[in-house]
């Protein structure tokens, strides 16, 4: 340092003067020691300067390479830390599989058609070997015709989308390749900014490496908006020339793929010369890049525009109720956050085929039986009682104008349908079918059950009792077994609703809605298993990753044996009781009927091994109609028949030994204050006019409209060959043989038939002691149960 120190100081030259030609004036002792000492921390030598000054090299800051390379590196870097930047803000990799759009909710049917979509959604996703092939080329003609070749960026395709901009003077041709697009329309925003434009070049990138090209395409060609509400090539063929894509001609896919960068420009319902030009325009490309010959192009340019336009098939709602049923119940299974974002595709458990039987059968009933039994609104729900799954819904007459789901908001009294529960706690408290009751007037705390018919059996057995539907049996059942057994049996089941402990409970006088009373019957055809009801099977994301599917394990509500003793008694009221409008041909079926106050409802709730279906009939308004709840079996009947069409016929389980039994709920009975009995004479001889008011709506009313309507009537109007020890106190209370009598007007006639008597069976009738006191009307001769419940109008 002291040999620098004494050359520095023989040398007193101006540092800032090397290499320049600067002039040898000395520094100032206060800048050479400063100078001095950013030397030595920089380890420069002398001999370095001497080198440098001798040679006369410019300094490392001075020279250009260095700045270049600086300028590189920072570019470099700032690339990087760019690159990061938008990855931040880019999805997740796993989402770049996406199918669907956000903001979208498809919902489909078990055969995996489409029943309804919301939002930018195609009505049918089509698999790429589904598109035409040329049609995939005239996109890929007019779009990217480096599609096969880029990495999802395309730096060729833009200075050639450029040039040719700029020669036609105009935009022909867009720099954007497919892959790119469908980056944007499947995770980004419209709104022209450079920001957007980075995204989406670094978000095709990614997708070229998680996706195949032909995995591109599909989604690009399903998903593209093409106009008029179509989204995708299968809307587009559909909502401008009412085809699938495989019928389209080429002149119609160079259409449809000249749509792609400016649909309301190119729209050839709104601007058909704009949209011939376009055409044109694509062919041409097509024919350059070797995909059609010349002869091809020139027979496609020459075939006139012909549109024939349809709404887009994705504003079409198929099962209206159960779809919205369906987006009802969404919020159970997934989170409102995923709900938000959309996406969603909703495989269900309708069955398509048997949604239209279903409709089909009540709309015949609403426009036949409806317009003269004065009911407007019907409803139906099919369960499979084994899955719970839901088959089929009918919610009502017209969704357009009414959306409210009588399957699933309306709560009605269930008058007799309700018996099967109060019954099979009997049954399972260890009753047995053939345990009897005396059907006679009763008063119990004040309350008096009546019987519609006000006839009265004597002594009668369980089974006979709900078969005929008797209302004084039902409710001293209910006493002996309790409410609590019979409320707790009725919710494991599959009720929902609240019950109230009262004695109507009973006759059903507590409000419960179909789907939960057709479930909770599907219970006895599972020999006691409940599994509860579902529309939904499985919730797919964007991606078509299951989020959720179901998995309803099945609960026992009832023992195997009471069940099977049920059904067996639930048989015989479709066999030889109030339901015999349900039957069906060649395979068993059980079930009950059911009506409330002046027949405001009608009900049947029947079941088949394989199927539990469910029928209500009545007024919005809760005006009372004239109908009976036999017009609810037949609705059962006729949809039944079809639906069961290629099922294997199952047999019901035997009926186990009633001996020996053992209970497997304990009853509870319950101890009245007080308790009125009396005999059928003395009841014979009670005013009409004072007689209590029955609570349970099937059997209650004024006494008035009782005997105005009684020829219309419903579930408890008897059997014709029940027992001779049944007592007729009036003409008009009469069954089915007196609906032949010469006294009875043709309209009163046709109406009686609809009553819950049952069918005549021709076997019991001839042998029935109680048909001996009938007219000859009801001869053999007389017409077939199911051709007296057809109105004379046409079917």
């Amino acid at each position: 340092m002291g040999k620098f120190t004494s050359w520095f100081k023989r040398r007193p030259t101006n540092l800032s003067d090397s290499g320049r030609g600067g002039t040898n004036e000395s520094l100032p002792p206060a800048h050479l020691a400063q100078t001095r000492q950013l030397l030595s921390k920089m380890k420069i030598l002398p001999s370095k300067i001497r080198v440098n000054r001798a040679t006369g090299a410019k300094p490392l800051y001075r020279r250009f390479w260095f700045w270049a390379g600086l300028g590189i590196s920072g570019g470099i870097a700032a690339s990087i830390y760019g690159i990061s930047l938008i990855d931040r803000t880019l999805p997740d990799q796993s989402e770049l599989n996406a199918v669907f759009r956000e903001q979208t909710l498809t919902i489909k049917a078990a055969d995996g058609t489409i029943l309804q979509q919301q939002g930018e959604a195609t009505r049918e996703q089509l698999k790429l070997e589904q598109i035409p092939d040329n049609l995939k080329k005239a996109f890929i003609a007019s779009e990217d015709r480096r599609f096969r070749q880029h990495n999802g960026f395309d730096p060729q395709g833009i200075v050639r989308a450029g040039l040719n901009n700029l020669r036609s003077q105009g935009v022909v041709e867009g720099g954007s390749t497919i892959t790119q697009q469908l980056t944007r329309i499947l995770f980004l925003k419209q709104e022209q900014t450079i920001w957007r434009k980075l995204k989406e070049v670094r978000l095709a990138q990614k997708m070229e490496q998680e996706l195949t090209k032909d995995q591109i395409l599909e989604r690009y060609l399903n998903l593209v908006y093409l106009g008029g509400g179509a989204y995708g090539v299968a809307d587009a063929a559909w909502v401008y020339f009412s085809k699938t894509p495989d019928q389209l001609s080429l002149a119609e896919m160079a259409t449809i793929a000249g749509l792609a960068p400016a649909p309301s420009l190119y729209a050839p319902d709104k601007n058909p010369e704009a949209a011939k030009r376009r055409r044109d325009l694509v062919l041409q490309r097509m024919q350059e890049d070797g995909v059609i010959t010349p002869e091809q192009r020139q027979a496609a340019v020459q075939e006139p525009l012909t549109l024939k336009s349809s709404l887009p098939k994705r504003v079409q709602v198929e099962s209206p109720y159960f779809t919205s049923y369906i987006q009802k119940e969404l919020p159970k299974y997934v989170s409102p956050n995923v709900l938000k974002n959309g996406g969603l595709v909703v495989e269900t458990t309708l069955n398509p085929s048997w949604q239209k039987v279903a409709e089909e059968a009540v709309a015949k009933t609403l426009r036949n039986q409806g317009r003269w039994e004065n009911f407007k609104q019907a409803a139906m729900v099919a369960i499979d009682p084994r899955n719970g799954e839901i088959k089929a819904m009918v919610g009502g007459r017209d969704f357009g104008k009414n959306q409210f789901n009588r399957v699933t908001q309306a709560q009605r009294q269930p008058g007799s349908t309700f018996k099967g529960f109060v019954y099979a706690t009997a049954i399972a408290t260890g009753k047995s079918p053939y345990d009897s009751y005396e059907d006679a007037p009763f008063v119990v705390d004040g309350y008096e059950p009546k019987n519609y018919s006000e006839n009265f059996h004597g002594s009668m057995n369980i089974r006979d009792a709900l078969t005929r539907s008797v209302n004084i049996v039902a409710v001293k059942v209910l006493i002996d077994v309790g409410f609590t057994p019979t409320i707790k049996l009725a919710h494991d089941m599959g009720i929902k609703s609240e019950l109230k402990p009262t004695y109507s409970l009973a006759l059903g006088s507590n409000e419960v809605n179909l789907l939960e009373l057709t479930s909770a019957y599907g219970s006895f055809a599972t020999q006691g298993l409940h599994a509860e009801p579902h529309g939904i099977t499985r919730i797919l994301n964007r991606q078509g990753k299951v989020i959720w599917s179901a998995n309803f394990k099945s609960k026992r509500a009832l023992d195997a044996d009471s069940a099977a003793i049920m059904t067996w008694m639930l048989r015989n009221v479709v066999e030889a009781g109030t339901g015999g409008a349900a039957q069906l041909d060649n395979r068993p079926v059980a079930g009950k009927t059911g009506t409330s106050d002046e027949a405001r409802d009608l009900w049947f709730i029947g079941y088949i091994p394989q199927m539990v279906t469910g029928v209500w009939l009545g007024n919005d308004d809760n005006h009372p109609t004239y109908g009976s709840s036999s017009s609810a079996a037949y609705t059962w009947h006729e949809f039944m028949e079809k639906a069961v069409e290629g099922m294997p016929v199952e047999k019901f389980p035997k009926r186990p030994k009633l001996e020996g039994r053992k209970g497997t709920i304990k009853a509870q009975s319950i101890k009245p204050k007080q308790v009125l009995n009396r005999s059928i004479a003395s009841d014979d001889d009670d005013s009409e006019g004072e007689r209590a008011r029955n609570s349970d709506s099937e059997e209650s009313g004024s006494s008035r409209r009782r005997r105005r309507k009684r020829s219309y009537s419903q579930e408890e109007q008897q059997s014709s060959d029940y027992t001779p020890r049944r007592r007729r106190r009036d003409r008009t209370e009469s069954s089915s043989s007196n609906s032949s009598s010469e006294s009875s007007t043709p309209r009163r006639r046709s109406r009686r038939v609809e009553s819950d008597s049952p069918p005549p069976r021709r076997s019991r009738r001839e042998s029935s002691p109680a048909n001996s006191s009938g007219s000859s009307g009801s001869s053999s001769s007389q017409p077939s149960w199911r051709d007296r419940l057809r109105p004379s109008q046409q079917q």
